[in-house]
């Protein structure tokens, strides 16, 4: 079973290749990647790093968090899941609401809005 690890505060020189080669030191790494920006193209500055066994996984975080790179203290530990999101933003399969209130908002009346 692999471990997949999180890596915060990366300098933006990292790359997925030399992500990798540090991790390499602790023992198999399946797959390393920097996140970078769909727009710039630039780094984010974390990444994740998948190792082979757990075991490995907390040798490398135990010995690597706090390393200075580039100047900067990274922070490595073990990737939780993506929460799923709330969509606060009022946007979703049912259609946009202002508010939840249902005598107010957009689609409950005529040309303003709700019933008053």
């Amino acid at each position: 079973m692999s471990s997949k690890i999180y890596v915060g505060n990366l300098p933006y020189s990292v790359t997925d290749a030399s992500l990798k080669s540090n991790f390499a030191e602790f023992g198999s790494v399946s797959s390393a990647r920097v996140m970078m920006d769909r727009e710039t193209g630039t780094s984010k500055g974390f990444g994740f790093v998948e190792m082979a066994s757990a075991e490995v996984a907390q040798a490398a975080i135990a010995a690597l968090h706090g390393m200075s790179v580039d100047g900067r203290s990274i922070v490595v530990s073990l990737a939780r899941p993506r929460e799923a999101s709330k969509d606060s933003s009022g946007y979703s399969a049912n259609g946009y609401t202002a508010t939840k209130r249902s005598d107010v908002g957009y689609g409950t009346g005529g040309f303003g809005g709700g019933r008053y």
